[in-house]
């Protein structure tokens, strides 16, 4: 999951300091470029590229690609380290949906917890003045979105290895990233090759690696290290795009990952029954 977190960091930074090439065309090279290591991998190692749980497979694709785009969308209106945060609150949409689709039950701790989490963001929208709107909802609706995908990755389980599930969504991304991009494509020059290049790499081993701890060990584990990607994007966002947070947008930050973090120690609890 650290290995996971510091790629996304990394994966973060180059979409945002790619301003001048659209979401969707970003989405189409995070995702081709993907493709080179993970078909390699899947043909190498002999594993059957359609995998066993087909539909969930193209579902995980699709919600994926729907919560990638959005982020991708609202960087270029937020501070990156912000938008990092509000996309993580995936975990409570999450939570509200395995009530519905996996019959799990919300513990009353949690949603002191979850109300932790969302004070987080009515502080960073009350008190940030210059928090864009229409930004704020792109990462929101991505973060129901992102939820949904943590629902759908544990229902398909063990049932798939982590790098098929990871093809189908590179698979997915590639086809709508180039369909929406294709009427307003920009002719990357010089390094940006090699930064969208880097945003498969990146995206490739943080993906394989968030869904390898998640199917190999226990949620309340791995869930909370997943944060770390937070801290080092904003780490990130200030060196190299010397980008500024109030106190009050720290603060937010604090509360929103405390309030996810200690969900996520307090749902992997035993219960005393």
């Amino acid at each position: 999951m650290i290995i996971s977190t510091l790629a996304f960091a990394c994966m973060n930074a180059i979409v945002k300091h790619l301003t001048d090439i659209g979401a969707f065309q970003i989405v189409f090279f995070r995702s081709v470029s993907s493709l080179f290591f993970t078909f390699g991998f899947l043909i190498k190692n002999k594993i059957p590229i359609l995998g066993n749980n087909r539909k969930l497979l193209v579902l995980r694709g699709i919600v994926g690609v729907i919560s990638m785009s959005l982020f991708f969308m609202s960087t270029k209106y937020l501070p990156i380290g912000t938008a990092v945060s509000l996309r993580y609150m995936a975990p409570i949409f999450a939570a509200v949906f395995a009530i519905y689709f996996l019959k799990e039950r919300i513990k009353p701790m949690q949603w002191i917890f979850f109300f932790m989490a969302f004070a987080g963001v009515l502080i960073l929208k009350g008190f940030d003045t210059e928090l864009d709107s229409y930004g704020l909802l792109l990462i929101i609706v991505s973060a129901i979105f992102s939820g949904l995908v943590y629902i759908v990755i544990s229902k398909i389980g063990k049932g798939d290895h982590p790098v098929v599930v990871v093809n189908y969504f590179m698979v997915i991304s590639t086809i709508v990233g180039l369909a929406f991009s294709i009427n307003n494509w920009i002719n990357p020059v010089g390094i940006e090759w090699l930064m969208l290049i880097g945003l498969g790499l990146f995206g490739y081993f943080g993906q394989v690696y968030m869904t390898k701890a998640f199917q190999i060990a226990a949620t309340n584990q791995v869930a909370p290290l997943k944060y770390l990607e937070v801290i080092f994007t904003l780490l990130l966002g200030v060196i190299l795009f010397s980008e500024v947070y109030t106190l009050y947008s720290l603060l937010a930050i604090a509360l929103i990952i405390s309030g996810l973090v200690l969900n996520a120690v307090y749902k992997g609890k035993p219960s005393k029954s």
